[in-house]
Parts: structure tokens; sequence; C-alpha cells
């Protein structure tokens, strides 16, 4: 194994973890026990993993103390280091929006004008204000930000939200979205050819493994006058396999199809004369 190795920083808790540590394991990565440690190397792949909190990552990863590192673009953009982001991951999603009493009326950003804003995002938040030429007094609170209306401490938060039910139970609704958030790997932008050969490697089978999750593998049973209208609705990679049944004037075909499109394609297949309809997830897909 080449000595070359990829230092990788993801968050040691909270929301990205979970997710990051589950998308090395799908892309063959073995790592040694992750409990409570700081740092652990895989045993199949020349990649070392710091384990570190969110807010801390993007300036490992601009200082090369970290090659590449996973966080959330709130983090990223909050944080504004020279970095590149090379590819969005498509979990921890979220938003950074305004919201504000739930008995008050929104009148666009520029009601905003003069407010006490309470966030843990005050360079992203001052971005939009400066945006739309709104004047406004940011105080910057790191946790617990949705509870500042209701002890007097501003009159508008700008947090992250998923469901929105922490808002709502805290009196407040969501009335803007300023950033729409997920994970993404960023790297440092003075990697060695040999460490972006191994980033090339990692990449490839992180896209497989997303390619994977958003298609589905589909088999269904269709009488042959009825494969023509069938195969139509296939886009598939290139064409649908169709084997013979042992039943005479029946064919398996046998596709890919979508996240996207799937219960779309589902319903036409059936009104088209499919049966049998087996839906079966995909591990990796290879393009």
């Amino acid at each position: 194994m080449s000595a070359v190795k990829l230092k990788i920083a993801i968050q040691k808790s909270g929301r990205l973890y979970e997710d990051s540590t589950a998308l090395l394991k799908e892309c063959g990565i073995d790592l040694r026990n992750v409990k409570d440690r700081l740092k652990t190397e895989s045993d199949n792949f020349p990649l070392e993993v710091f384990f570190l909190r969110d807010d801390d990552i993007p300036q490992y990863v601009e200082d090369g103390v970290a090659d590449i590192g996973i966080v959330g673009e709130n983090v990223l953009l909050e944080k504004n280091k020279k970095v590149s982001t090379i590819e969005k991951l498509g979990f921890g999603k979220c938003r950074l929006s305004i919201a504000i009493p739930r008995n008050q009326e929104y009148g666009g950003a520029e009601s905003l004008e003069g407010k006490r804003i309470a966030t843990s995002y005050p360079f992203l938040v001052s971005q939009y204000l400066a945006n739309h030429n709104v004047t406004a007094d940011i105080h910057e609170i790191s946790g617990s930000v949705e509870i500042a209306p209701g002890i007097g401490l501003a009159d508008v938060v700008a947090d992250l939200v998923s469901s929105g039910s922490t808002l709502f139970m805290n009196g407040l609704k969501e009335v803007e979205t300023i950033l729409k958030s997920e994970a993404v790997l960023i790297q440092n932008n003075q990697l060695s050819e040999e460490q972006l050969q191994l980033l090339n490697t990692l990449l490839f089978r992180i896209r497989t493994v997303k390619k994977a999750k958003k298609n589905k593998y589909v088999l269904m049973n269709v009488p042959n006058e009825k494969l023509e209208t069938v195969v139509s609705l296939l886009p598939g990679m290139r064409s649908p396999t169709i084997l013979p049944l042992a039943s005479t004037g029946w064919s398996s075909v046998h596709s890919v199809l979508s996240e996207a499109e799937f219960w779309d394609k589902i319903e036409q297949l059936k009104e088209a004369g499919a049966e049998g309809i087996l839906v079966v997830p995909i591990e990796k897909m290879v393009l």
C-alpha cells in the first residue's frame, strides 16, 4: 500500500456523524473502532480519519491539517475559509431561515430593519441583510437560539431548520429561507498529485454509492404482446433486459428506475400490463 495517505475530518458527534461514517463504510472503507476516538485509520484504504467539532473542520482543511473534510454547507459558508467544495453528499439537509413570533406578520426583508436578530450564523445573516440593504442588530448565540424572543433577548431569530418543530414549540414560525444546506466534501487547495489520485479514487466510490441510492432495480413479468409498450416506459441505463419465462407468451423484464420517477413509472407499468413487479435496492452502481 502507498505510503501516501488522505486525512479526512468528519464531525465527532451531531447530525452528520452517523451519515459520514456510514458513507465511508458503504465505500468499502473499514474503520477501526471509532467509539470515543479522536483519530483512527482504515485497514484497507490509505485514509486517516479525524473526529472534530464541525465548526473547526473548514479551518483544519484550509490549514492542511486535514486534506479533506465532510461538513455542512451552512458551517462552510459561515466560516468563509479558503477551501474547495468538490461534492454534495445528499445528507444532512436543512435550511437557515428567519423565524418570527407566530402572532406577528412578516413584511419581507425590509421589515427586519432595526430588529434584534439572534443567530449562530452572524456572517451569513450579515450577508443576507447587506444584500437587502437592511440594518439590524445581530446577537450571536452559540445554542438554543429559538428561545431568544421568549426571554426578550431578540425580536427575530435566524436558525437552522429541518422539521420546524423546535420553532413551533417556542412560539415561532419560519418566514424566509436564507440558505439551503446539505453535507459537502471539501478539500485543501494544495494537495499533491498522489493525494489527488487517492481523492479521485474515493470520489469514484462516493459517486457510485450516491448513484445507487438514487435508483431502484425493478423486475416484472410482462405478456409478450405488451412488451413494446412496457419497454417504451423504461429508460434504464441502456435498454432493459428481457428474458423468456417458463410460461409461454410471457417475459421477465429487468431495468433500473430513478428514485425521482419511480412511483409514476410503477403506476404506468401496471396500467401497461406488467405484473409481479419486484423492486430491489441497489448497493453499488458503476457506470
